[in-house]
Parts: C-alpha cells; sequence; structure tokens
C-alpha cells in the first residue's frame, strides 16, 4: 500500500507513537510519505528518523500557508506565479481551489491555492493517516480538490477532542464527519467524546498507541543499595503534564522519607513556574532539572529509578493527554507507576491493581499514593506483573501494526463488516 501521514510537525520526540506506526509500516513493505506542517524545535531526534531516513520521506508544506502575503495585491500576483509554475500538475485542484461558490472565503483569499501547492503532483494514496482532528478537516479539504484520492482515516489522541473544541466549537468536525472514511480514537474514551459530537458510530474503532516491547526486555531492574528512593517524571513543561503537582507531592513525602530523589527530564514554557515552586517548598537538594535527553539517556534514567510519577491534569482550556506513551515505557520496563485519574489513563492503569491513581490536582490524594507505593514494596510484585501483561496484550506496538494493515485492507475492500471488534 501507499501510505500517506499527515501531521503537525516533525520530528517530534514527544510523538515517538506516530514515528512507531512509520517505522512498522515500511517494515512492512509498505510505501510511506510524511506530510509536516512545520519541523520540530525538538533539541533531540530519535535515532530511527536517521535509521529510516525519514527526513528525505518528508514534506513540509507549512511556509506555503505562512508566507500567503497580507496585502490582497502582492497576494494575488504571487499566486498567479505560484498557478502558473504548478498548473500542469493538477489542473483540476487548482481550478476547485478558486471556486467561490463552494469554498466561499477560502477560494476568494487564494488560502487553497496556497495551501495546495506542497501538495500537487505527489501522486495518489490508497490511505491518508491524519493524526490529530485538525489535519483530519485538512486532508478531507485536500481530497476534496482532488489533490489526492485515497481513504482518509483519522486518529484522535487528546488536545484535538478537547481544547481544539473547547476554542473551535462542537461542530468543528462537521464536515470531516461526513467526509472522511474512518476515525479511530486511541482510548473509549474518545471513542465516546466522537459519538456525542455527531460522528457515526459505525465509523469509529478505538486503536490504541503502543510501543516496542522487545526493546525493554533487556532491562533487569534491581534495587542499587544506595539508599536513595529514586522517582522520576519524564515530561513537557506544560500545564497538562501537572508537573507542579508531582513537585508538591514529593514535597509532602520527602518529609517522612528524606531518602527521596527526584528527578525530572524534559523543559518547555512552564520551567520557571516549576523551578519557583521547587525554591519556595526548599526542594532544590532533593528535585533535579535534567532538561531534555536522548532516548537512551532516558531509558538508562528510568531503570536507575524506582517509580515513575506522572500528575496528569486537565488545563484550563479544555486540554488533555491522551494515553501517555511514557506509563507504558514504565510498566514494560517494571517501573511502579503512580499517575491521576485523567482522560485515557484508567484504561491503562488500573488503580491498585497495575498501578496507583489519584484525582487530578489532588497534592495530598497523589502524595497518599506515593506513600502508598514507597511503604509497601511487597505489592510491586503482583503490581509490576498485571502492569507487564496490560502492555503485552493491548499496548504491543507489532501488534498494533499488524491490526492497523488489517484495518486499512479491509477499509479498502469496503468489508467494514468483517472489521476487527474494539
Amino acid at each position: 500500500m501507499k501510505i500517506a501521514f499527515l501531521v503537525t510537525c516533525f520530528p517530534c520526540l514527544s510523538e515517538t507513537f506516530i514515528l512507531n506506526q512509520i517505522t512498522g509500516l515500511i517494515d512492512r513493505g509498505h510505501e510511506v510519505d510524511i506530510y509536516a506542517y512545520e519541523r520540530s524545535n525538538d533539541p533531540k531526534i530519535h535515532e530511527d528518523v536517521e535509521k529510516y531516513n525519514l527526513l528525505n520521506r518528508t514534506i513540509y508544506y507549512g511556509e506555503s500557508e505562512k508566507n500567503i502575503p497580507v496585502s490582497r495585491i502582492v497576494r494575488l500576483v504571487k499566486g498567479f506565479e505560484l498557478l502558473i509554475a504548478n498548473y500542469k500538475k493538477n489542473p483540476r485542484a487548482f481550478i476547485r481551489s478558486m471556486n467561490i461558490i463552494r469554498y466561499k472565503k477560502k477560494a476568494a483569499n487564494l488560502k487553497l491555492l496556497y495551501m495546495i501547492v506542497p501538495f500537487v503532483g505527489r501522486g495518489d494514496y490508497d490511505v491518508i493517516q491524519c493524526h490529530f482532528g485538525p489535519n483530519g478537516n485538512r486532508g478531507v479539504i485536500l481530497k476534496d480538490l482532488g489533490v489526492f484520492t485515497g481513504k482518509i482515516i483519522t486518529v484522535f489522541h487528546g488536545y484535538d477532542i478537547t481544547q481544539y473544541i473547547h476554542n473551535n466549537g462542537r461542530d468543528a468536525y462537521k464536515y470531516l464527519f461526513d467526509k472522511g472514511d474512518f476515525f479511530l480514537p486511541i482510548s473509549q474514551r474518545w471513542k465516546n467524546e466522537l459519538i456525542s459530537l455527531g460522528c457515526r458510530k459505525e465509523k469509529i474503532m478505538v486503536h490504541r498507541m503502543g510501543i516496542d516491547v522487545e526493546k525493554y526486555n533487556d532491562f533487569h531492574r534491581n534495587k542499587k543499595g544506595d539508599d536513595k528512593l529514586k522517582i522520576i517524571t519524564i515530561a513537557r513543561f506544560v500545564e497538562k503534564k501537572g508537573i507542579r503537582y508531582g513537585v508538591e507531592a514529593v514535597g509532602q513525602v520527602v518529609k517522612e522519607h528524606p531518602e527521596i530523589e527526584y528527578r525530572i527530564i524534559g523543559d518547555g514554557p512552564l520551567r520557571d513556574e516549576i523551578e519557583s515552586v521547587i525554591d519556595q517548598l526548599k526542594l532544590r537538594e532533593k528535585i533535579k532539572l535534567l532538561g531534555w535527553k536522548s532516548e537512551a539517556e532516558i531509558l538508562k534514567y528510568m531503570n536507575d529509578s524506582d517509580i515513575l510519577l506522572l500528575s496528569s491534569v486537565t488545563s484550563n482550556d479544555g486540554d488533555q493527554e491522551g494515553i501517555p506513551v511514557v506509563l507504558m515505557e514504565a510498566m514494560a520496563m517494571g517501573l511502579p507507576v503512580v499517575s491521576t485519574f485523567h482522560s485515557g489513563i484508567p484504561e491503562l492503569v488500573q488503580d491498585g491493581i497495575s498501578g496507583f491513581l489519584a484525582p487530578e490536582r489532588d497534592v495530598s490524594g497523589l502524595a497518599k499514593k506515593l506513600r502508598h507505593c514507597i511503604e509497601h514494596p511487597e505489592l510491586w510484585p503482583s503490581i509490576l506483573k498485571e502492569a507487564h501483561n496490560t502492555i503485552i496484550q493491548n499496548y504491543n506496538i507489532d501488534d498494533l501494526n499488524d491490526r492497523l494493515v488489517m484495518i486499512y485492507q479491509q477499509l479498502l475492500d469496503s468489508h467494514r463488516d468483517r472489521f476487527v471488534s474494539d
């Protein structure tokens, strides 16, 4: 099959779940192109980007839209030049892009003409996999314009069905739900939300993100005997990651367990705020902000830790997580996890069975779960076994990529009644 991935940025270190799908499809012999709106500004690049030479498969299309001239006269002149230079690649698409009756303002201001230039002449696809709802919106417009053919499949993750809806209204995906071929929310929670927004149930199937389980089989975690209890968080410093609540919870627990060392890997716009909280609580000696690390470095830090803490919350603008991959990685590695009842996390972590969960923004509740985990190591063997089994059974990327190919093929064959069940 020939497959296009329509994504927002690439390569994005925090979106390894997309990278795992791309490389998995390539490994299975499929041809993959990547259309990214912009380059990621991540200081680190995943090793698979180079291994699979993915930058040579990537087309960055955002510059064309970003550089639309403000002046209408200049926009018309430059638009005419683009039209002359590219018209023969796909006359039908360019003619449609100027259909004011159908596309109204987007056609009148030449936005569609500028948008399609990076895509025309690239060929057709069997499947256009759009990660995040706004890219699905873009995908169905491009298909409707005749830029390419193929089944439009949209994956919903988190912000696209929370913050995006909050900002754009509940009809934000009306056209996508009508014209899109299939929808793959990453959790049952998001499936239910899609239905509530008006998407037809028969066009939806939960398809989870996953990890390369084999990568974690060689980790044999043993207590190092250095008397330190090491807690780790790996996250971007943004509101929905709830890092400040983790810091405050550790601040409560460290009073009873002074042997704690808390390391936070990541960076982002809220770093100054987190540092301020650490200083207010006088925790500089206990909490280390390590910045961004490579994947290999992150795995070493995780292997040298005792508990993974991820205190995710719903941000003030409604933004939510999907199901954080770092929780899957920790569970596969044999690292106890403490997290929150947030978004799809309870579908991955069962409180008291495969990990520990506290309510969002409940610092005392989070501290209580941390304290319980620390003070009852006899619970760890059964919890870690259950956690590992959960990952093997439901979040193994090899199994999930095989399933994804099956979904593609069945959709292309139009035998929707034979789809595998959720």
